[in-house]
């Protein structure tokens, strides 16, 4: 069994989607036993399952392998899994968190909450007040900020993934990952690649991990 160093894990979304699949898995039945003075008695209480994410996470992934739309990089279904060299990092006022990478037919962009990555996870969390960055419009707001002043990308949701990716810095590191798809589409800079068909890709992602 393979063991994942995990990077950003969105317990949002395992939390929504968790219910649905298995409803059961949400609450365990802790049988109490009481002694009396007449007579012994039992009781049963509902407690909610432990808080540990990975397991909540791995329920829901395999719920998606074995029945749900997901699909690949290249062929994106309603979720995407993927491994891909990606760059990544803090964007806007750092609330929002950025990957980029692309394979030979598709540019890939994942955004979502800064609080959901592991090393944040014990930080404070944010303003009530405050939108998720995994909301798409809320995403592409902040990924306005990676724009260049003498560029823009104006309403089109693709180019601002394109410009994204190419304003990112650092070195990337090959990450799997599963995504909910939010964005998908031919590339609107064709001429700056070798392939014609091009495409962009941007998803909110369930779980990001380093793959050695």
């Amino acid at each position: 069994m393979s063991v994942r160093y995990y990077l950003y894990i969105s317990d949002a979304k395992v939390d929504m989607m968790l219910p649905q699949i298995d409803p059961a898995w949400s609450h365990k039945r802790v049988t109490e036993f009481s002694l009396g003075v007449k007579a012994a008695g039992a009781k049963r209480s509902v407690e909610r399952a432990g808080t540990d994410s990975v397991p909540r996470l791995e329920r829901v992934v395999r719920h998606l392998e074995d029945h749900g739309d997901l699909g690949d990089v290249d062929e994106p279904g309603q979720y995407v899994h993927g491994v891909l060299p990606m760059q990544w990092g803090a964007v806007g006022d750092g609330d929002a968190v950025y990957f980029g990478g692309r394979t030979e037919r598709t540019i890939v962009g994942l955004g979502g909450s800064a609080g959901h990555v592991l090393s944040t996870a014990a930080a404070a969390p944010p303003p009530q007040h405050r939108l998720s960055a995994s909301l798409m419009p809320i995403l592409l707001d902040r990924l306005a900020a990676l724009t260049p002043e003498d560029e823009t990308a104006g309403d089109d949701a693709l180019a601002m993934v394109v410009q994204a990716n190419s304003a990112l810095r650092g070195p990337a590191q090959t990450v799997e990952f599963v995504a909910k798809r939010m964005l998908y589409g031919p590339c609107p800079y064709p001429e700056l690649y070798a392939r014609d068909d091009m495409a962009v890709l941007l998803g909110s992602p369930l779980f990001v991990a380093l793959v050695d």
